[in-house]
């Protein structure tokens, strides 16, 4: 079977992230803009939908700025128009990713294709070329901080390192994709590589990477923080040298949290459904953005931009390395700022803070003087694949009872809801906590939060 691979291309993408991790700022630039270019003129010969945006405008930089924002809604309701191959399909590729035992198998034997979990609206779904592919396979390898000397010395290839990605293995994410991937393209470390699903009670979920007893961790931050909380315990012990986080917002106390019950370097990373590996954090610690492959615009609540040191409402961006499924002026919808100084480490991509999810982790009753954490990328997965619902809310009011808003109104409404409480009490329940209540809130606007996207599990405070 396939692995999307085409060692040509890997060979060119890393050479030049390699020649630009010291280069220069006008290196930079020059290459952005001669890049920037062969997109425009790739997505207006091989798209209908962007051949009519982009109508009358040149074929460089100064295009962006009369360049209306796409949003993903737009983009899949015209799909067929939006792909530059009339042989992406777009109900080929649902019932492809309906499937669970396809998850990471080429689509049309050519294609790596995964699906957005639909936090910021209507899911997606985003097909990857062998060239795509090639640059986020240069950006992961070269671009992440450099492991201890005497590791890299002693294990060039990594045949020591055992690794475990905690979090939703069910679908087509862009996560468990890669993961998979990677299984496919090193199959002498296969049995070193594992996936765990956030969906298992916690003592199993312990009891098996105990057992695994991996050396890195990748996962997301809150996650991570409850993996922590368990090493912490005593309950988890596994000999861990490295966490991976990304998918949400780190902060500098949980970063700490992390590192300390672990005993471990944390390392996070910035990426989407969109751009697999927007950002990576340098030895300074500072989250650089690829902008050698990508253009990231910060803007406000109308489209303007915000300027260096400023918080954006949103952001613009154009992936310049997928010529299959364009991506050019794409509303992302987070939230970021972008550092006015250069880094110390001497890289001359920008360093940004990333404003991400702020979604809590919710404590349960589990018995006399016991309680159950439930992981908010765990409930999401839930409620969108177990009760077909990608819009609402969690808030939970006490230790025992939910409340899940939805906009929609009347028997729709009462129909989600009732797909909404046999899921989470189902899921509570497995997961060792006391019976729940499960309160709705029909014809609710699920509020944003400072991310831009929905703040989708929260505890209600005050």
């Amino acid at each position: 079977m396939g692995t999307v691979l085409d060692l040509a291309r890997l060979a060119q993408a890393s050479a030049s992230v390699v020649a630009l991790n010291q280069g220069s700022a006008a290196a930079l630039q020059s290459l952005q803009a001669q890049r920037l270019r062969a997109m425009l003129a790739g997505a207006r010969s091989g798209s209908r939908l962007y051949r009519e945006r982009l109508k009358g405008l040149p074929d460089d930089e100064s295009a962006l700025i009369k360049l209306a924002p796409v949003e993903r809604g737009e983009l899949m309701q015209r799909f067929d128009e939006w792909v530059c191959d009339p042989a992406l399909d777009l109900a080929a590729l649902q019932a492809f990713t309906a499937d669970p035992s396809r998850i990471g198998e080429p689509f049309l034997g050519r294609y790596l294709v995964w699906e957005s979990s639909g936090t910021s609206g209507s899911p997606g779904i985003f097909v990857q070329d062998a060239a795509a592919m090639a640059v986020y396979d240069a950006l992961e390898t070269f671009r992440r901080r450099p492991e201890t000397g005497w590791r890299r010395l002693m294990d060039p290839m990594g045949l020591t390192e055992r690794l475990a990605f905690v979090g939703a293995t069910n679908g087509h994410f862009a996560s468990q994709v890669t993961i998979d991937r990677l299984a496919r393209l090193q199959p002498w470390r296969a049995s070193s590589i594992r996936s765990f699903s956030i969906l298992e009670p916690m003592d199993l979920l312990v009891e098996s990477l105990n057992a695994f007893a991996p050396t890195i961790v990748a996962s997301y931050p809150t996650v991570a923080l409850v993996l922590a909380e368990q090493a912490q315990r005593a309950a988890l012990q596994i000999p861990v040298r490295e966490v991976w986080t990304g998918g949400e917002t780190l902060g500098q106390g949980a970063r700490q949290r992390i590192e300390q019950a672990f005993g471990a370097e944390l390392r996070n990373s910035y990426g989407a459904s969109e751009f697999l590996a927007m950002g990576w954090e340098c030895a300074q610690g500072r989250l650089h953005l690829n902008t050698d492959w990508l253009l990231l615009e910060p803007v406000d609540e109308r489209g303007r931009p915000v300027p260096p040191g400023h918080v954006s409402h949103s952001v613009l961006l154009t992936n310049l390395a997928n010529h299959t499924q364009p991506l050019i002026r794409y509303a992302l919808g987070d939230r970021v700022s972008v550092c006015a100084e250069s880094c110390a480490c001497g890289c001359p991509l920008p360093t940004i803070d990333v404003v991400g999810r702020h979604d809590d982790i919710l404590r349960l009753r589990a018995g006399e003087g016991q309680s159950v954490a439930l992981l908010p990328l765990a409930l999401s997965t839930v409620l969108e694949q177990d009760a077909g619902v990608f819009d609402f809310q969690i808030v939970q009011r006490n230790d025992h009872t939910l409340v899940v808003r939805l906009p929609a109104q009347g028997e729709e409404g009462r129909a989600s809801l009732a797909r909404c409480r046999q899921a989470l009490q189902g899921f509570a329940r497995a997961q060792g906590a006391a019976p729940l209540t499960v309160v709705g809130e029909l014809g609710q606007v699920v509020p944003r939060g400072r991310s831009g996207k929905a703040c989708r599990v929260q505890v209600k405070r005050g």
